[in-house]
């Protein structure tokens, strides 16, 4: 019986081993923003295009509803910027790019980031942007914090993916992880200042779809998954 149960913890012992090592040899280790032109945002987003133009606030910027400690831990770069068109028009661009997007440095989801900040978040749903250059699935969100209601439309890469929801976020980084890659991984949220979500929205797909227009292929690709 003792000798039994010794033959029983052996094989235990062999199999946690085995699986240990097999864990260790199938992480993956290849980091897709080392191959190929590196992303720098303050080069991609143009400061004017189409009928937008940046704004100076002065340094004030777009509302952040993210801990900088927290942004520094997870991105290595952000942009952000307020653009109006000849109309008086006002659209609030957030950009955040992580070179590592594993489950402890994916991006924040603004579903999670605006209430942690104290916004109530009145309404959410899945929709889709339609370009010149392919259609972007995105997520519609309509936030609120006292005075300030603030519809916003955000998506998510990882790699060249388009993400929406952590389910969709979980399958994309296994099917890289499989092939012993480490995608990289941004967000892409614009917002606006209004009570009107249908006319807000509508502004910020005009906006998206000038801005899609006026960067590169390539550029389209690794910002919204976008064939070049």
């Amino acid at each position: 019986m003792a000798y039994q149960k010794q033959i029983v913890n052996i094989a235990i012992l062999v199999v946690m081993i085995a699986a240990s090592v097999a864990a260790h040899a199938l992480r993956p280790t290849d980091r897709i923003s080392d191959d190929g032109p590196r992303i720098e945002l303050e080069k991609i987003i143009p400061v004017a295009f189409s009928d937008w133009k940046e704004l100076d606030t002065g340094g004030a910027g777009v509302v952040n509803p993210q801990q900088q400690a927290v942004i520094n831990m997870i991105y290595s770069q952000t942009l952000s910027r307020t653009y109006v068109n000849s109309k008086g028009e006002y659209i609030m661009l957030s950009i955040a790019y992580g070179d590592n997007q594993s489950d402890a440095n994916q991006v924040h989801l603004p579903d999670v980031c605006y209430p942690a900040q104290g916004f109530q978040l009145r309404a959410s749903e899945k929709d889709a942007v339609a370009t010149d250059h392919g259609q972007i699935n995105v997520k519609r969100l309509f936030t609120v914090l006292g005075t300030r209601h603030e519809p916003l439309t955000y998506w998510t890469m990882v790699g060249n993916t388009v993400a929406i929801g952590g389910y969709q976020t979980k399958m994309a980084q296994l099917s890289y992880g499989f092939s012993g890659k480490i995608p990289d991984g941004l967000i892409f949220r614009v917002s606006t200042i209004s009570n009107d979500t249908e006319s807000a929205y509508e502004l910020q797909d005009r906006f998206i779809k000038a801005l899609i227009g006026n960067i590169t292929p390539e550029q389209r690709h690794r910002l919204a998954g976008l064939n070049t």
